[in-house]
């Protein structure tokens, strides 16, 4: 029998929705006693019941909130850390098995943050070395800017609406079509079949949609090698120092960067010299996340 998640609607952090309203909708869900927990995650993995499952979620909402929070300085949307920190909890619900003897809290943090670095990696991977200022304010800006101006029935961007993305943001129109066609992404089919880890058991993409009218967000991606995801992005970061990161933070991830002129006063060096460690610490930095990221098989490397 496929078991899916059910169907009740979670609460969804919108792109210009406000995080402490979220995070007041997240605590009227009750926490779980180790017992109740128990019971929920047998009833759950031994009959299927969605409505066990459900609890089990809402129930980790709030881990999954203080986990994003944790990686606002990468400059990423904090509804999308939520969302894809979401999807892993969903993933740790589904493969929680508490016979094991430990609280799904301690199970799910794991799966939580393989899912959002793993996404943090997909974002980065499309920040190239060598891109304009404008472009990486396209960038970090055209998901906010299209929720903006889009109708809900709408896939695609009319001409008119590129137009007005690359006037607002100082880019061209050109820049503006592809850089939407690169974080778009290949999309799976809801129909797509995926199989449990074991081999066994086969359900659909659709079947994990927590709510029939729920964004992407709510889809629960099944995950593989995790293990290996949830330290790549941290690992990677290690290679800096402290300097290098907090250049790297305020000239290529914030959403407005900060000019070589105030960190050249911040830290008492020339600008040329800020300009210098800029560089050198995005291409180490690029250069051992795609290197990791290849040899475990996580993304395509052109």
């Amino acid at each position: 029998m496929s078991k899916n998640i059910s169907k009740n609607k979670l609460p969804i952090l919108t792109p210009d929705g406000s995080f402490e309203s979220y995070l007041q909708k997240i605590r009227k869900f009750p926490m779980l006693e180790a017992a109740e927990e128990y019971i929920l995650a047998k009833n759950w993995k031994e009959k299927g019941d969605k409505k066990s499952a459900h609890k089990l979620v809402t129930s980790h909402l709030r881990l999954v909130a203080k986990i994003a929070t944790g990686y606002r300085g990468y400059g990423l949307p904090m509804n999308e850390l939520v969302s894809e920190g979401n999807i892993g909890l969903m993933t740790a619900v589904k493969k929680f098995d508490p016979e094991k003897g430990f609280r799904l809290a301690t199970y799910a943090m794991w799966w939580i943050k393989a899912s959002i670095q793993e996404y943090i990696l997909r974002s980065w991977s499309l920040v190239k070395i060598g891109t304009t200022a404008a472009q990486k304010k396209l960038f970090f800006n055209l998901r906010k800017m299209k929720n903006q101006i889009m109708k809900s029935d709408q896939s695609n961007l009319l001409p008119e609406q590129v137009t007005e993305i690359a006037n607002r943001l100082d880019v061209t129109e050109d820049e503006v079509n592809s850089m939407d066609q690169r974080m778009k992404g290949p999309e799976a089919s809801l129909n797509a079949t995926i199989t449990g880890e074991d081999g066994e058991g086969e359900s659909e993409w659709q079947d994990w949609v927590v709510d029939e009218n729920a964004d992407h967000e709510l889809l629960l991606a099944h995950r593989q090698e995790t293990n290996k995801r949830k330290a790549l992005l941290d690992k990677a970061m290690s290679i800096l120092n402290d300097r290098e990161k907090e250049i790297l933070f305020d000239r290529r991830l914030n959403e407005e960067p900060k000019t070589l002129e105030e960190l050249s006063q911040k830290f008492k060096i020339s600008r040329e010299r800020i300009r210098q460690i800029e560089n050198r610490a995005f291409e180490k930095l690029q250069k051992e996340m795609l290197e990791q990221a290849k040899e475990q098989k996580l993304i395509s490397v052109n």
